[in-house]
């Protein structure tokens, strides 16, 4: 049986988001979606030319997939909310991740603008998805402002450094009762499948499988990674322990 996630009342047979950034050739995006098993997918609106003749990434986006437009190149919420109505008149539906980025060397998020512009795109309609530090009371302000899910970065966006916020996923995990989507430095499947295996709902990877000598082939590795991550989740990790103790009982030796 597959176990769906939802978000927005949108019921997602996957886990694991991918982008459209950073392929040599948009034409692989089909290849990649299919070999993920991904149901969302990720745009930078910036790249999307509708009068373009040819290299429109949308042309590559299969049309089965949930389309989550992104507010990259926003520097404030006035911005991102622009951009997000720009996004939603141009026919890319009412889904919208928030990306405010001020800080031009680490790329982190503003997490006040964040929230400002997640609670003025929710009053229109939007279904938000904010990509975010992982501080806890950023989340808090991003529950009451009506946010669908929260996005954490793992590791500064582009770096595949993995989880090196680890510890405070987890407490985003424990605390906050919204799907937890892992975003940004996810570099190995290994780091969806750690993500998953803490709790998370779901995995956004793009410069992971898109940097790949291989990008068809590890979209399939980090589909099975996070399958494998949410199944050893749910199936509950067994006891930790100090000391050894023998898989088998220490007893019946044969004499010498």
């Amino acid at each position: 049986m597959t176990e769906t996630l939802t978000i927005g009342g949108v019921q997602l047979e996957s886990r694991l988001f991918i982008g459209t950034g950073k392929y040599g050739d948009d034409a692989l995006i089909p290849e990649v979606a299919a070999a993920s098993g991904a149901c969302v997918i990720t745009v930078a609106l910036r790249r999307v030319d509708f009068g373009a003749g040819t290299g429109n990434v949308m042309d590559h986006i299969p049309r089965t997939m949930q389309l989550l437009p992104n507010t990259s190149g926003a520097r404030n919420a006035d911005e991102a909310v622009r951009i997000a109505h720009l996004a939603r008149a141009a026919g890319c539906g009412d889904w919208i991740k928030i990306e405010v980025i001020s800080d031009s060397r680490n790329l982190l998020p503003d997490g006040y603008e964040t929230a400002h512009a997640t609670e003025r795109l929710v009053k229109d309609g939007f279904t938000v998805l904010p990509y975010m530090n992982p501080d806890l009371y950023i989340a808090r302000d991003l529950v009451s402002a009506g946010a669908a899910a929260v996005m954490p970065l793992g590791a500064p966006i582009g770096t595949n450094r993995g989880l090196q916020t680890r510890e405070m996923i987890g407490i985003l995990i424990e605390e906050i009762d919204l799907p937890i989507v892992v975003d940004a430095g996810l570099g190995k499947p290994s780091h969806a499948c750690e993500a998953m295996e803490m709790g998370a709902d779901a995995c956004l990877v793009n410069t992971g499988i898109a940097s790949s000598a291989n990008p068809v082939m590890m979209a399939r590795a980090f589909g099975e990674a996070v399958r494998a991550g949410r199944a050893a989740y749910l199936a509950g990790q067994g006891a930790l322990r100090e000391t050894a103790t023998a898989s088998s009982p220490l007893t019946g030796f044969l004499e010498g």
